[in-house]
């Protein structure tokens, strides 16, 4: 089922048909960081991943069930949340060598265009600032559909991805290897799994 448009075999209907109950996922809503992981994938020493997600974030979407192009999100990271399971490399990772948490404490993403791709697939393109720089970022985004929990909270979720090079936005540290190659990956994965909270 796609959040915009789908097709009822039955009915013989097209994807630009909005069916009623997905027109009425239109709305604001407010990201639950219980639910919803906000992660990165590293290269390290050439040979293996490193996974990290920051704990500490806020986020909202706005939703257009008829219109998708007039979607619209914004995330707020703080940084000093940034969790690898190891607090070394946290610390270092926190450090003048790569955030610099202290003088840049929040990453921040807000949206500038949003397109159905078709199925329950969707890209939001917006500008990510880290370290003070800004730079476009493309996030694919995979709708897995809309539920009212026990509670009574409507809830979206998405699964999302998409890859940077990290050097784009000045983190450069590096150390060589002796066997070659390099201790981090410039290319970082992004992950996302989205759980939102309509508003009111």
């Amino acid at each position: 089922m796609g959040l915009f448009g789908r097709k009822d075999d039955d009915k013989g209907t097209t994807d630009s048909a909005v069916s009623p109950d997905l027109a009425a996922l239109t709305g604001d809503y407010e990201l639950d960081p219980a639910h919803t992981t906000i992660g990165f994938v590293a290269r390290h020493a050439m040979v293996t991943n490193v996974k990290g997600h920051f704990k500490d974030f806020s986020g909202q979407l706005h939703l257009d069930g008829a219109d998708p192009s007039r979607s619209t999100a914004s995330i707020d990271v703080v940084m000093d949340s940034i969790d690898t399971g190891n607090a070394d490399r946290d610390g270092h990772l926190k450090s003048s060598d790569f955030f610099r948490t202290d003088e840049f404490p929040t990453m921040t993403f807000r949206s500038t265009k949003a397109e159905a791709l078709g199925g329950d697939d969707y890209r939001i393109t917006g500008d990510l600032t880290v370290l003070g720089t800004t730079r476009p970022l493309v996030i694919d985004l995979e709708f897995n559909g809309a539920a009212k929990d026990p509670f009574g909270n409507e809830r979206v979720g998405f699964d999302g991805k998409a890859e940077i090079l990290r050097s784009e936005w000045g983190l450069t540290w590096n150390a060589a290897l002796e066997t070659g190659g390099v201790l981090v990956s410039d290319k970082i994965k992004l992950v996302f799994d989205i759980s939102a909270i309509r508003k009111g």
